[in-house]
């Protein structure tokens, strides 16, 4: 992952003599950009020395506590680590409202140089590495789905859709895929691409998805994963910042809404070998694709349930796992279903690819992805077979058998040995610390709903 040099920072100063101050961006475990900000005459020395934060950026929870129980916190000392720049990701964040900051993403460092386990960034280099050891270059493509909702909330304290900016009306139908929902909010949408275009980040299309308020973006396939998942996050910080210029909240909450769909996030993963060509796409167009496909299939099936606890991160996304949703429940794979977990899309032979549809959109991108590729080459490895593809529903002939329990879906990943291993022994001590303080704390609050169905009956 090359570092920002400073030659490049001066010239991005030169270019935008406007920009006062650079956000400088690390993504936590929770995929939250977290960081520090600069002004312009300290940019040139960061990419010479570096910047300093707390390795315990990585034991914050969702409220901004940091989880002792990690290891990072004070019984280390609470230390620095130096983070370094990334080239390619200094870009003007053009939805702030005086147009004078730019954004720069940061990775972190071991005080020897080497880089810093717990940082999801190197999580992911760490797999990808392993893949090129075998001459092949994953390529992936994400679709995220988000909420927009008024900033008012109901007199019950809830989210509601906002007020159409065209027709001052509240949504509340489904209309998926409706262009005049789109049309209704062209304004926002517009904004969005606007500032994607002057990120740099990839968009590919935007659909109305099939609740009130809610939208699907999807960005291009990028044969730099690292660069797939920075695009996603950063795309996440944009949609919200465009967001509130509109008079909006944005949400990639797993599940806002109990009766409503949840939002996902669905990847898709190919293959290259060193000559470029697709390895899941059979030399004779069989539709059923190669042997390598299918051992990645049953890599990502076998561990699909020991690494629940990464696509479901937090108490609000097990909510997600509702049946008739178009969530995955089980473990299954087909060709162009959207009822199964893993599906491979229709198309043309040389696109041949997986789409994985079980996180949320309140998933680490990072995280994600190193959990899919070491699926990936566990399959190879053990060269697993799958079993048949599903034809038809797989809601109405698999019972649901992916856990819906935050804390199961915890101690599975703590006991597999494989995940461990391809992740970081460290790393996951550090990632399950935080997630099951976090849990505790969650289990510390009552709900209404809970008031209102014991209190005075039980």
């Amino acid at each position: 992952m090359p570092s920002l040099s400073a030659d490049d920072a001066r010239a991005f100063l030169a270019a935008h003599p406007h920009i006062d101050s650079i956000d400088l961006l690390i993504s936590d475990l929770n995929g939250v950009l977290r960081g520090k900000r600069i002004p312009r005459e300290k940019l040139e020395a960061a990419c010479h020395t570096g910047v300093h934060l707390p390795a315990s950026v990585f034991a914050i929870d969702i409220s901004g506590h940091t989880i002792e129980a990690t290891g990072l916190g004070l019984s280390s000392g609470d230390g620095d680590r130096i983070c370094r720049p990334r080239a390619g990701s200094l870009k003007p964040t053009p939805w702030r409202p005086d147009g004078r900051q730019a954004q720069l993403l940061l990775s972190m460092e071991e005080t020897d140089g080497s880089p810093f386990f717990a940082d999801p960034r190197y999580v992911l280099a760490r797999q990808l590495a392993r893949f090129s050891e075998r001459g092949l270059t994953p390529v992936a493509a994400m679709e995220l789905e988000f909420y927009l909702v008024d900033r008012k909330r109901t007199q019950g304290g809830g989210i509601q859709p906002p007020l159409s900016p065209r027709s001052g009306e509240r949504a509340s139908q489904c209309q998926l895929f409706a262009i005049d929902e789109l049309d209704e909010y062209a304004n926002f949408l517009d904004d969005v691409q606007r500032c994607a275009q002057c990120q740099s980040l990839p968009l590919e299309t935007i659909l109305k998805e099939c609740a009130p308020g809610q939208f699907e973006i999807t960005l291009s396939h990028s044969h730099d994963v690292v660069k797939a998942c920075d695009s996603a996050v950063l795309l996440k910080r944009l949609i919200k910042g465009v967001a509130l210029n509109h008079g909006f909240e944005a949400t990639f909450m797993a599940k806002p809404y109990g009766l409503e769909a949840g939002n996902g996030c669905h990847v898709h993963l190919s293959l290259l070998d060193a000559s470029g060509s697709n390895v899941f796409a059979a030399d004779n167009g069989n539709p059923l694709g190669t042997r390598i496909l299918h051992h990645a299939m049953a890599g990502l099936l076998e561990l699909m349930p020991d690494s629940m606890a990464i696509f479901a991160p937090n108490l609000n996304s097990f909510r997600r796992f509702q049946p008739g949703l178009y969530v995955p429940m089980a473990p299954t794979w087909g060709f162009d279903n959207r009822s199964v977990a893993l599906r491979i899309p229709s198309g043309a032979n040389d696109a041949r690819r997986i789409e994985h549809r079980v996180a949320g959109a309140d998933v680490n991108p990072y995280l994600l992805l190193a959990v899919l590729l070491a699926s990936i080459e566990h399959g190879l490895n053990r060269q697993l077979m799958p079993p048949a593809p599903v034809t038809g529903n797989a809601y109405e002939q698999f019972a649901p058998t992916l856990t819906n329990s935050w804390q199961q879906a915890l101690d599975r990943l703590e006991r597999n040995e494989t995940l461990n291993e391809a992740l970081g022994h460290d790393f996951v001590h550090v990632f399950i610390a935080n997630r099951r303080a976090e849990r505790e704390l969650a289990m510390q609050t009552v709900s209404a709903l809970e008031y209102a169905w014991y209190l005075k009956h039980v």
